[in-house]
């Protein structure tokens, strides 16, 4: 059954839908500041994925959890706490990313016996203490990295932040990045099929390695800027692309440089071509 891409949809499908009720109903039974309530029916859900993570013995059964949970999460308090003009932009740009992005993760999932290729090097590497990584490295850090990312529009939706005119050049950011992710991974998807082997050097992959990288950067400083031009008080906020920029420099790309230097002639590769920019 696991090996039926239909069942594996559905399967994904009920996980999701489980998660989401779960969040929301913790949610509403919490009487924290928004924030802090927010972090705690994300962090539940997030252990709802990882417990059928377990159950299917594969860790990839997490991978679209970082772009559906920012478009519940900006959904729903569009809807309970209204929007303004600078919050109806902000929830346009956060679905037009994660639906894009979830659109491609559908495009490349085969199955729940496909597992992410890190996910099973780190499990051959740290072997005994896997479930602890699996639990803090794979899902964890990405879910409170994500919260962290969205969390500046959420405020922004809350408390009804005041469209300025700047924010339509700042939020113009995250746009251009989902446009950049969507060619870079368009562009991929043809070289694969094309099965020529070695190293895309076409398109907006002959300006970056990791443009797919970049355009997931842009993309919460975008939103990040636009909050932080509505609300300059709340600074802090930054706090999340912040982190995010860190997740890819520190550990995304140097697993992906690690995987294709493999390949003969990537020396060469990485002195054409820049990592991002």
């Amino acid at each position: 059954m696991l090996q039926n891409r239909v069942f594996s949809f559905i399967a994904i499908f009920i996980v999701y839908v489980l998660a989401s009720f779960a969040g929301f109903f913790i949610y509403q039974q919490l009487h924290f500041d928004f924030w802090l309530s927010l972090l705690i029916s994300d962090i539940a859900a997030t252990v709802i994925t990882f417990i059928f993570s377990l159950i299917f013995k594969n860790a990839s059964v997490y991978d679209p959890y970082w772009s559906v949970q920012p478009i519940v999460i900006i959904v729903l308090y569009a809807i309970f706490c209204g929007i303004n003009t600078l919050g109806l932009l902000l929830v346009i740009a956060i679905c037009f990313w994660g639906i894009r992005l979830t659109a491609n993760w559908a495009y490349t999932f085969k199955n729940l016996t496909c597992q992410d290729w890190r996910y099973t090097q780190l499990k051959e590497q740290t072997k005994f203490f896997y479930p602890i990584v699996n639990f803090i490295g794979i899902h964890m850090i990405p879910t409170l990295i994500v919260y962290l990312c969205v969390l500046p529009a959420v405020n922004a939706i809350v408390l009804k932040a005041e469209f300025k005119p700047v924010c339509i050049a700042l939020i113009a950011i995250s746009f251009l990045a989902v446009i950049l992710q969507g060619t870079a991974d368009y562009q991929m998807h043809k070289f694969r099929k094309n099965g020529t082997g070695g190293f895309i050097r076409v398109g907006v992959w002959k300006k970056s390695r990791h443009p797919n990288y970049l355009g997931e950067i842009l993309m919460w400083w975008g939103i990040g800027l636009t909050c932080f031009a509505a609300m300059p008080d709340k600074w802090y906020l930054l706090a999340g692309a912040v982190s995010n920029t860190l997740l890819f420099l520190c550990i995304s790309i140097p697993l992906a440089e690690n995987h294709q230097k493999r390949k003969p002639g990537f020396e060469e590769y990485k002195k054409q071509t820049r990592v991002l920019i």
